[in-house]
Parts: structure tokens; sequence; C-alpha cells
């Protein structure tokens, strides 16, 4: 079982080659399953002997082995713990040593690590960096700081906690000194070598990393360090947004050079300190302010620039925000040279745009979408803009409004030559009629009041919508502004621009038909204040064939599947219209299974855009929702085999998604039993290996769950009982999945035979039980508590409160009273579901009715307090819940797809009630307890009338005489 360098390094070699690469990851992954493994890859990466690309290729193995391997879900080290802390020792050293490419990787390892690790675990690492810091060294420099900006970004996002801080002084207290040492040394060698082109572009590099650096390590409070050298620190980064040396000039005009990144560097830090610091800074503030509008309206249009002005116009947006800076502005002649010398000419078109709209249209469409997060010269104009309408609303639109006059003016002189001048008073008018942030479900949700959104678009926008010859931009300014102010529409208004809008799904140009889908998606989407859809679906229902074939003949236009994938819109459009049809799909079901499965073979191939696919099986988790019902053996037909595929190839980023359709496929069916074909899947789903990828556990466990009801006979029969089990045990014991341990087993409960599981109830209770005493959670007490209930309330199949105590006495003797006592009575309250609460109910009143223990064993308190906590859940008894059919929407950006699991909308599982024939839960508690009062001679009255104090028997009685 040893491992060879040199196997290990031909198959990573062999994993760059399309032919080959499937079978080399094969192999790959059998290696990795040998001791000393990531050890192997380190070495090939640290080797100088081994081509680049493969050390490159071992790197990224490494990342990625570690993403899988490092931690478990409860956070406990996978890896030996000789291997473990070899690979700390030895990953900071060899990151200085390898290029940018291989660091880059390594870095983000390392960050991973960090991430479980870091500090506690890994106490040694900011000394083991400072150490590594030298005074000229600019490589190893740059190394140390890449690696510690791996570690220290990932506080941004993080919400203040005691333990975050904790760690964030830890590494002040030792790092934040040598950093700021560092950077004064870094100053003086750039000064000294003015002319030295390579020692200049190394040390421009170092100085660019401890910008990152400044602005990850002040994210949360300014450190101490850095509040007692603020002059000197203003003063560099001053310096540094001045400064200027041929040397460093980028010799393409597209591409930013370390003269451009340093200048976004420091507006990035200087935004953070206005908006954070603003009183500590203030003083501090003025020559940035001057500084950044000679560089706005001294930097040319080349696209290497966009970087610098669009932080530059962040930067001047946040200083606008502060009343003291935007008085500056509050006159109609400075604001007429900000829009003149900076607004205009960073919202108008540029050539590099237009060659971008021509030749890359999705990069196009992904820069230039409302709310994506891509730095535009055009969407910091627009901020920038916006916040100083927000601070002299009248007066900017007065301004503006003249300019925007000006523009279509010209346009009108020559609507051919001049069409470029509507486009920017498009941009111009949209940037002061918007007000707030435009949100992702509805668009703008206010406007100015000083000018009129509709009457523009009927007067200047509407005909681009409906002359076939406008230039393709100007029709996709149209299809945006109605996009951008969907929700200022009325619902009549929208009935005549939605045809036009479907028209343009048809225009032969990609930025055109992707911005129709765009704006057919939000428009479908749109509801009103009654939450009734804008367009009501009658009006889709005659469009939908042709609009659905239309959207998938663009989709899949090109059949390589990279290019199938490439436009996420389309496919997100095509999920709305099959949401909005529901069973409407029925008559056209045969054309659109037969799209969505071709698509589906054509992609299984190589997954490569998340988005695309996620909407992808959405898509076809409405059309199992909405067709399932009525059509469950056409849509196993259809779908069955290319599923199958995509499991036996091991498409990993696909396999949660197959086993979420699968388990609605069983869901949807009125079947109350399931076929051969889909009974043939528990084998798979139950292989343990399944079960090792984060990302399918809820996926396999919602399959289970859905077709243990309909197959625990066959699955018994079959032997599978245990294997069921045994994932149960493998779920139980981890915090992170007990969630889906507890639905699998109240699932197995309640739908396995009683005799099936005969051998195995001691053995499920000592599991939780354990769970319980060891390692206890707010969640997994809840779940325990719930499923108690549960099985209390099996009555009928031969459980009951009674079966509960005596299996828990095969545990250990008498373990029932203190988990009764101190666990399962007082916390039943916390049950906030209402299935729970009226589960509770019925398993409270059962046992109070027909458990012999609490009549002998414990009949000194246990009837008593019994009765207590079910008079304390009937104060507000559980309402069925109301029938709710809607479709959540998520926005792709919201959902971080990565190896962990992503739900699909489509196929949640709606709130079970396993008791639907028990509809008035109080009026069912007293009949329950009259019927067993008579069963069992007068017993319940007597027990009423002796055990329960005056307040509580009236409260008691009153239900019974309901």
């Amino acid at each position: 079982m040893s491992l060879d360098i040199q196997t290990v390094a031909g198959l990573l070699k062999a994993s760059l080659s399309a032919a080959q690469n499937r079978q080399a990851e094969q192999s790959l992954r059998q290696e990795e399953a040998k001791p000393g493994f990531t050890l192997v890859l380190l070495q090939i990466v640290a080797t100088d002997v081994f081509p680049s690309d493969t050390r490159l290729a071992s790197a990224l193995f490494f990342k990625n082995f570690i993403r899988r391997n490092w931690v478990d879900e409860d956070g406990n080290h996978k890896l030996p713990q000789d291997e473990v802390s070899t690979i700390k020792s030895e990953l900071i050293g060899l990151m200085v040593k390898v290029p940018p490419s291989i660091q880059a990787q390594l870095g983000d390892a390392i960050s991973v690590i960090a991430d479980s690790d870091f500090w506690q675990r890994w106490d040694t690492l900011v000394d083991d960096l400072v150490s590594r810091l030298t005074p000229g060294d600019a490589v190893v420099n740059n190394g140390v700081l890449q690696v510690a900006h791996s570690i220290f970004k990932r506080w941004e996002p993080l919400y203040r906690s005691d333990d975050l801080y904790t760690e964030i002084n830890h590494v002040l207290e030792k790092f934040a000194t040598p950093f700021l040492q560092l950077w004064q040394n870094t100053d003086q060698v750039i000064t000294q070598n003015q002319n030295n082109p390579e020692l200049l572009t190394a040390h421009y590099a170092t100085l660019d990393l401890i910008l990152k650096l400044m602005y990850d390590l002040s994210t949360h409070d300014m450190p101490p360090q850095f509040e007692e050298n603020l002059p000197a620190i203003a003063e560099l980064l001053h310096k540094y947004l001045t400064y200027d040396n041929p040397a460093l000039h980028s010799n393409d005009d597209d591409d930013a050079g370390p003269l451009e990144h340093v200048k976004a560097g420091v507006f990035r830090v200087l935004v953070l300190y206005t908006k954070k610091y603003e009183e500590e800074f203030r003083s501090r503030m003025e020559p940035f302010i001057g500084t950044s509008w000679n560089l706005l309206t001294g930097l040319g249009p080349e696209a290497k620039n966009d970087v610098v002005v669009s932080r530059a116009l962040e930067f001047l947006t946040t200083v606008v925000s502060i009343r003291q800076y935007a008085e500056q502005f509050n006159t109609a002649d400075v604001l007429g040279q900000v829009t003149e010398k900076v607004v205009i000419p960073n919202l108008s078109l540029r050539e590099s745009d237009i060659e971008t709209f021509e030749d890359e249209p999705i990069e196009f469409i992904r820069q230039d979408l409302e709310g994506s997060d891509e730095d535009t010269r055009r969407r910091g104009a627009t901020n920038f803009l916006r916040k100083l309408m927000e601070q002299f609303e009248k007066l900017v639109t007065d301004v503006v409004m003249r300019y925007v006059d000006h523009f279509l003016a010209d346009y009108a002189k020559d609507r051919k030559g001049n069409w470029k001048s509507k486009d920017t008073a498009v941009h111009l008018y949209s940037s002061i009629a918007a007000k707030g942030t435009a949100t992702a479900a509805k668009g703008v949700l206010s406007v100015n009041p000083n000018i009129n959104v509709l009457d523009f678009f009927q007067k200047q926008i509407a005909e681009d919508l409906t002359n076939a010859d406008a230039e393709p931009l100007l029709k996709v300014d149209a299809i945006k502004y109605l996009y951008l102010f969907r929700s200022i529409l009325s619902g009549q208004q929208w009935q005549a621009a939605f045809p036009l809008l479907v028209q343009h799904l048809n225009s032969p140009n990609y930025v055109v038909y992707t911005y129709a889908a765009i704006a057919v998606d939000r428009a479908l989407y749109l509801t009103n204040d009654q939450q009734q859809p804008i367009i009501p679906r009658d009006a889709i229902l005659p469009l939908s064939k042709d609009l659905l074939q239309h959207l998938f003949t663009l989709v899949t236009k090109d059949t390589k599947p990279e290019k199938v994938q490439e436009n996420e819109f389309l496919m997100k459009c095509v999920m709305r219209v099959l949401i909005v049809l529901r069973d409407g799909v029925l008559p056209i079901l045969d054309a659109v299974l037969a799209n969505l499965v071709n698509i589906t073979k054509v992609i299984r191939h190589n997954p490569s855009n998340p988005g695309f696919y996620y909407y992808h099986f959405e898509s076809l988790g409405a059309v199992i929702r909405f067709a399932g019902p009525t059509q469950a053996a056409k849509l196993e037909a259809s779908l069955f085999e290319v599923f199958v595929a995509i499991l036996q190839g091991d498409v990993d980023e696909f396999k949660p998604y197959v086993f979420q359709l699968y388990a609605a496929m069983v869901v949807t069916s009125p079947s109350p039993t399931v076929s051969e074909s889909m009974q043939q899947l528990v084998q798979p789903a139950l292989t343990p290996s399944f079960w090792d990828s984060k990302g399918n556990v809820p996926a396999l466990n919602r399959f289970l769950c859905a077709i243990i009801p309909k197959a625990a006979e066959q699955m018994a029969a079959a032997n599978q009982t245990e294997s069921v089990l045994v994932i149960f045990q493998k779920l139980v014991s981890s915090k992170a999945y007990e969630t889906y341990a507890m639905d699998l087993i109240e699932t197995v409960v309640t739908s396995f035979p009683v005799a099936a599981l005969e051998s195995y109830w001691v053995p499920m209770f000592q599991l939780m039980i354990t769970r319980l005493s060891n390692s206890k959670t707010e969640n997994f007490t809840l779940r325990f508590i719930r499923f108690y209930h549960l099985v209390s309330a099996l009555l009928d199949k031969g459980l009951g409160a009674d079966f509960f105590i005596a299996t828990s006495d095969r545990v250990q003797e008498n373990v029932f009273t203190p988990i009764y006592l101190q666990i399962i009575l007082p916390d039943t309250q916390k049950l906030s579901r209402p299935s729970d609460r009226k589960t509770a109910v019925i398993s409270l009143t059962r046992t109070l009715t027909d458990s012999q223990a609490f009549v002998d064993r414990y009949s000194k308190r246990g009837w008593t307090i019994t009765c207590q906590a079910l008079l304390q859940l009937l104060i507000n008894p559980p309402l069925p819940p109301a029938a709710d059919d809607t479709i959540e929407d998520r926005d792709v950006d919201d959902l971080g797809f990565g190896a962990a699991f992503t739900p699909l909308n489509t196929c949640k599982r709606p709130p079970q009630d396993p008791w639907p024939e028990i509809q008035d839960v109080k009026r069912w508690v007293g009949m329950t307890l009259n019927e067993a009062d008579r069963r069992h001679s007068g017993r319940v009255g007597r027990f009423v009338g002796e055990k329960l104090g005056d307040q509580e028997r009236a409260a008691l009685q009153a239900v019974m005489a309901g």
C-alpha cells in the first residue's frame, strides 16, 4: 500500500489531458486512500524537476483533498495526527518558495486548514509567518503575506463574537508591528529602486498585498497599532495614490498593471476607513478628495483604468454620504461640472464596451446586470450620482435633466449616427429616477418624485421595444428599463409590455434575447399587494409551448457541454415558466421532457456552470412536482435512465440533485408502492461510501425518507433493514447530521413492521441515550423528545409509552425516569411546529389513558405531571397548518455552490402531519379521555379527582365536557 511519487506525478500529468482526465482522477482517488498521500503531493509541488503544470496540478489536488478530508462534520481531524503536524510545519515554508500560481492554490488550502484549526490548534502560525519576513527579499515576503491574507480575509463577513475578537487580538499582538515595519521598508526599497524595474515590480507586488492586509486587519475594528501610526499610514496611502513610474506602466490598454492595482487597493482601504472610522480619519480626508477628483478627470477611458476609476467613484460616493463633505457639491455649477467631467464620461459607452457586447456577450450581461457585484465605471458613476441625489434631490434632478434633454435632442438630429447619445440619456435618467437600492426580487421600489418614470417610458423607451430597426444596445436599454422599474408599472401596463418582452426572445442578438429572458423571469415572479401574480397564469398558458421551445432552442444552439451551460439566465427563465404553468405543463409534457433529458445528457459530460445546472434541476423538479400526480409512469420512463447514468458515471456535482429528484418522483406519485426500478435504487442509496460526501447526505436521506413509507415491506424482505440502521448509526453520531438521523429513524419507526425492527430497538435507543448523555445539543434534545412522543403515540402499531419504557430498561435499568423528568416533560413545551405539538398531545393523552407503567410504576407523580404537561399544551392547541404550495425564490448568488448540498425548492418536502384524521385536537383529547374512562371502569375520572389540584381538575373536566 505504499505510495510512489513518480506514479502520483504521472497520474497528475494525465489528469491534465481531456482524453485521460476521468481515468486519472479515479486512479488518484484510489491513491489518496493510502497513508501519507498529502505529503507526496507537497513533495511534487516542492520539486523543481517536475514540469510546472504537474506541480500546479499537484497543488490543486492537494487543495481539493484538504477541502474534502481535513476535518469531519464535528471538526475532528480525519488524517493521522503526525500527518496533520507535518503539513502545518511544512506548508508555510513551501508556499514562500513556489511561483505565484502555485502559491494561490496552497493559500486556499491554508485558508481551509485555518478555518478549523486557527488559532487554538495552530497557535504557532503567526509566529512562523512573522519569523519569515525579511527586509529585502520580496519573493519570500510575498509568500508570507499571501498566506496571511488567505487567513485574515476570512474575518470580514463574520459576525462579531468573543471568539473572533480573541483571534483578531492574538494576530494583531504578534503581527501588526512587524507588518507596519515591513510597509516602511517596502516604501524605502521602492524609493531607492526607481530605476530598477525588476526589483521595483517585485516590491510593488508586496505593496499590493500590504494594502490587502491593511484592509483585512481593519474590517472589524481599527487596530490600535494603526491608530497610533495613522498620520504615517495616511501619508503612505496618499503617496501611492499619486505615485507614477514608467517602469510600472502596463503595456496593455486592457489589463490593469501594478500601478492600477495598488491605487485600487488604496481606494478600497479609504472606503473602509471613511465608512467605519470617519471620526478618527476625518482630519486626514481632505487631500484624498482632491486627489480622487484629479484622478477621475485625468485618467483615460482605457479598460486598464476601470478598477481605479470604479474604486475612486466608490470613495467619492462614500464621502458624499457625509453631509459636511457633500456641501462642497451643493451648487448647480459644481454639480454641472461633476456630471460633465466625471459622471457622463464614465456612464457613456466606450468602444471596449461595444466590443464586449459583440464578442463576449455573456460577459457584458454579467457585468452590466443591476445587482452584479462587478466593479464597472458605469455602476460607480450611477451610485455616485444617486448618492448626490439623496443629499440634494431637486438640484441634482434639475442639473441632470438638462443633460438628459441635451443628449435626447442630439439623438433626434441623427437617430442612426447619434444612437449612443440616447444610450447615455437613458442611463443618466435611470440613475436619478431610482431611489434606494434595487432589489433582486422586485427591482426599484421607490422613485424620484420630481420626474415621471412612466411618462419617460411611453415617450422615449417604448419605441425601442416596438421598432425592429432600433440599435440592439438601445433595445437592451429599453428591456433593462422595464426590468429595473418593474414594480412601478401597474398590472395593466404590464399586460401591454409583456408580449413585447416575449417577442424579443426571438431577437438574433445574444444580449437582447438574454435580457428579454431575464426580464420575462422577473415579470413572472412579480406579485401585487394581495400576493397575486401581476402576469396571470392564463396569459402564459397559450404562449407556453412556443415560449419554452424557443428557450430550449436558444440553450442548445451550440451543442458543446460548456456552451449549453453558458447562459444560466435562459435556464432560469425556463424554470420560471414551468413553475408558473404548474399542471398546465401536461399538454406539452413530452416536448418539455425531451428537451430537459437532452440537456441533462449533454451537460453531465462536463458540469461547468453551477448556476445553470441548479436552474436546470429546479426545472426538472417543477415538472415532477406538477406532472407527477397524474404522469408518474411517464416521468419515470423518461428520466430514470439518464439519472442512473449520472450515478454510474460518478458525476459528483449532480448526484445530490438526482437523489432529490428521485425522492420527488416517489412522493408525487399517487401509487402506494414503488416500481421495480425505483426499488433497485435502494441498494445504491444504502452504500456507506455514498454517504462520505457531505453534499450527498441530505439528498440520500431525503430519498430514503421518501421511499421507505412505500417500500418498507420489500426492504424488510430483502434484509435491508439493518443497512438503513447502519446509516442511522453513522448519522446520529455526528452533530452536523443529527437532524437527518432523526428524520430517518422517525420514517423507519412509522413505516417498518414492528416485527422487522425487533432486534434493533435496543441498539437504536442506546445510540440516542448515549448521545444525550455524552454530546447533547439543543436540537438533538428536541428531536429526541419528538421521537419519544411519536413512539408513545403509536399505540395502534403496538408501540406506546410502555413500550418505550420497557425498551429503555433493556438499555439501562430505570434510565427512563431521569430522561422523562429532566428532559422530556420540561422541554416538550419548546416544540414549536404544530405537527410536533399535536404528536405530543396525542402521546401524553394516550399515556394518561392506556399506560400501565404510569398506573403502577409511576403512580405517585407520573400521571399528575403528565396531565399538567398536557394541559400546558392545550392552552394553545395546535392548529392544522394551512396548505401552502408556493415555491420560494432564491437568487443563485445567495446559494454559495460548492461541495455542500444545494436544496431544490421545487422538491421541498411540505410539512408532514402524521395525524391528519385529528383536526380539532382539544375535542379529540376530551373524547379519548371519556372513552378510556368507560373502558377502564372510571379510572380516569378517579385519577382526576385524586391526583390533580382544583385548577387543573377544573381545566381537564372542561376538556372532557367539551
